[in-house]
């Protein structure tokens, strides 16, 4: 037992354990040196007249009387006139009846034969007073209850019998065979008892035993009855506890006998704060002792609790409707038991699901944190990436957040987005490190395991705020124990791989706009239509990569997961699922294939460094001032104008040129084939195990074939 729930139980009276009398152990203990304890106990003197002599000095007729009449007080743990009690000191207690040796060895006999009874009965009664301290817990209070009332009936049968002893009625013969039908079921209660007391036994543990030891004995009817009537007394106690947690999710268990702990300890702020919150696995959680006839409805039972605990902690005071046939400390069958409990969970988890998807809104939160973080709806982030280019073009540590929150609030005030009512719980973040170390450091993952042996795992030293910016949303509880903040870290996860991707196709999108303009001036040199190539198969990657992130992944699993949430039975059951699509999506999305993803960072940066190129390789070819372009790099209309004037001039030159340019070109241009055919291989070996990346491949790999 838990060292802090004993202290605090209130303890027994020291008279109480001083004066061994006041306990019904009715004799003596002096010390002996030989290991056996010597007792001396009292006896009523009906035969003053000799006291001190042997009983073999007397006629065989008076000794069965002598012996009836000790025999009488043993039934009841006291010594008599020539009835003795040792106690035995060692490894096993115990207590030996003893007779004196110039008795008639045919009543020596017959005395010796009850003693087995008198001896479950000392055992039983000092049972039924040890485990009656509070300290033990209420199972074995209920047990002792029991036992007392058992020896209630036991010493109703020996004042019955001293009765007939009294009128002359009773020989050495009737009181065995009267003695009879209690000697089966003490011993039986003894055994228990003895095993009981050696091994500390409380709570379940006494109940687990009562029911083995019942099942032991299926071949005595009598007895079999017996333990089975013990056990179920003795369970009431425990059903009591039972009964509260689950139909009002309560854990009254002031001895800490209960097989369901609580750990006050993890709060469920937690959820929303800390990656690896174990507050729905651990704050009730369950112990090693279950009693048996609960053992598989255990979950079950634990569940319950929660749920209702659940609804508690929102401020509704939910309790399962109870009928008079409900009470699990009033039915009699385990199967009943399993029913009621049965029932209790289907109220229980039916109402908690409606109050999280009708009050709290679940998957209104859900379709919202899609909008946002999975860019369901991009022309909040179109805006957005209009106005905060500048921002986040700056190194993590150097970007204002409080500035990047108003941007993004004036983006989503200023699109379709303000329709949303969740838009408000949109916040901003700014990691410190790129996507593949954020992933490697979270363990629940299984790139954790696999990233160290990737090589350069270092971080790059141009690293800005493209790279690192991501999305948050606030969640409040209940909803946060379905949208945590484990399961707000991998939609972030998947919003900056997509977000990067955005990025990339923006600036690519810039660079084709350029090619663009100065085809339509008629100046279709071969280095413009050798890069325009080039622009087109990048535009062509990226886009690809894009749909397969969004219609490919995304979109199905969003509809598988909404699909089952409506069907959902229970909390974790929608948990369950909600974790499932957010694990097949980041699988899927590449994120925890680390090689992969290298991959696509490489061709991502071999993509934006020739989109940054592309200006100067341009106007380099056609001698055009860099200064007067757009946002988006593309030249003003003037600058066509001077360019489409100054081609005659230059006619001369531009084989030269040309030839410069296009080795600049080419060898973009090589670096981007190679990343790209390096992934047949990657794809194709991995494709029979991870089927998903059969679609990636039909997607890529048919970028350059034009």
């Amino acid at each position: 037992m838990d060292s802090t729930i004993a202290t605090t139980c209130p303890s027994t009276p020291k008279w109480n354990v001083d004066r061994p009398f006041l306990t019904g152990r009715f004799h003596q203990e002096t010390k002996s040196t030989s290991g056996v304890t010597e007792s001396k106990g009292f006896s009523m003197d009906h035969f003053s007249s000799g006291v001190d002599k042997p009983i073999g000095c007397y006629h065989a007729a008076i000794q069965e009387l002598i012996v009836i009449d000790d025999l009488l007080f043993a039934l009841v743990g006291i010594e008599g006139r020539y009835t003795s009690i040792k106690r035995v000191r060692g490894k096993d207690d115990g207590i030996i009846f003893q007779v004196d040796a110039s008795m008639d060895l045919a009543l020596q006999d017959s005395a010796k034969r009850m003693f087995p009874l008198c001896e479950s009965y000392l055992l039983i009664n000092q049972f039924v007073e040890s485990r009656s301290q509070f300290k033990t817990g209420l199972v074995n209070h209920a047990f002792a209850a029991a036992l007392r009332a058992l020896l209630l009936d036991y010493q109703a049968m020996v004042a019955q019998l001293e009765h007939q002893f009294r009128l002359g009625r009773l020989s050495i013969q009737g009181l065995w065979f009267y003695c009879q039908p209690m000697m089966g079921s003490m011993q039986a209660l003894s055994i228990v008892i003895k095993k009981a007391s050696a091994n500390n036994f409380t709570g379940s543990a006494v109940l687990n035993l009562l029911q083995s030891q019942a099942k032991a004995m299926a071949g005595d009817h009598v007895i079999r009855s017996l333990l089975e009537k013990m056990t179920q007394s003795t369970s009431t106690a425990y059903l009591g506890i039972l009964e509260r947690w689950v139909y009002e999710g309560v854990i009254d268990d002031p001895y800490g006998e209960f097989f369901i702990a609580e750990n006050k300890s993890l709060q469920k702020e937690s959820l929303t704060q800390d990656y690896d919150a174990k507050y729905w696995q651990q704050r009730y959680s369950l112990k090693g002792d279950i009693p048996s006839f609960l053992a598989n409805a255990a979950e079950t039972i634990l569940t319950t609790g929660k749920y209702l605990n659940v609804m508690k902690e929102c401020g509704h005071n939910i309790q399962v409707p109870i009928a008079e046939n409900s009470k699990l400390t009033s039915v009699g069958s385990t199967h009943h038991h399993l029913e009621c409990i049965k029932a209790a969970y289907d109220f229980a988890s039916g109402e908690l699901l409606n109050l999280i998807k009708e009050k709290y809104d679940l998957m209104g939160k859900l379709r919202s944190i899609k909008h946002y973080l999975l860019l369901d709806q991009g022309d909040f982030l179109v805006h957005f990436m209009d106005i905060a280019r500048e921002e986040l073009m700056k190194k993590p540590d150097e970007i204002s957040v409080e500035k990047l929150q108003s941007l993004l609030d004036l983006a989503l005030r200023s699109t379709a987005a303000v329709a949303d009512p969740c838009h408000e719980d949109l916040t901003c973040c700014v990691e410190q490190t790129t996507l593949l170390k954020r992933l490697s450091t979270l363990k629940d993952l299984e790139i954790s395991q696999t990233v160290s042996s990737i090589s350069d795992l270092e971080e790059p030293v141009s690293i800005t705020g493209l790279e690192t910016f991501s999305l948050s949303y606030k969640v409040q509880w209940p909803l946060s124990l379905v949208i945590s903040r484990k399961a707000l870290t991998k939609y972030q996860l998947i919003f900056r791989f997509l977000f990067h991707c955005k990025h990339v196709n923006r600036q690519l999108c810039a660079a084709w706009q350029l090619h663009q303009g100065l085809r339509r001036l008629d100046m279709q040199g071969i280095a413009i239509s050798v890069s325009s190539l080039l622009c087109r198969n990048m535009l062509k990657f990226i886009n690809s990569l894009l749909h397969y992130l969004t219609f490919e992944v995304i979109e199905p699993n969003w509809h598988v997961m909404h699909h089952r949430l409506q069907t959902a039975k229970s909390i974790d059951e929608v948990i369950q699922y909600h974790n499932f699509f957010l694990e097949k999506c980041l699988r899927e999305c590449l994120l925890l294939s680390p090689v992969l993803l290298k991959k696509m960072e490489r061709m991502k940066l071999i993509c934006l460094q020739y989109a940054a190129a592309t200006q100067w390789l341009i106007t380099y070819s056609n001698d055009t001032p860099k200064t007067g372009t757009s946002s988006e790099g593309s030249p003003n209309v003037e600058q066509y104008k001077q360019l489409k004037l100054r081609i005659p001039s230059r006619i001369q030159k531009v084989a030269s040129e040309n030839a410069t340019v296009i080795e600049s070109i080419l060898k973009f241009e090589r670096e981007f084939t190679a990343e790209l055919q390096s992934l047949g291989p990657i794809l194709s070996s991995s494709s029979r195990a991870e089927p998903y990346l059969t679609h990636l491949a039909q997607w890529l790999l048919g970028v350059g074939r034009d």
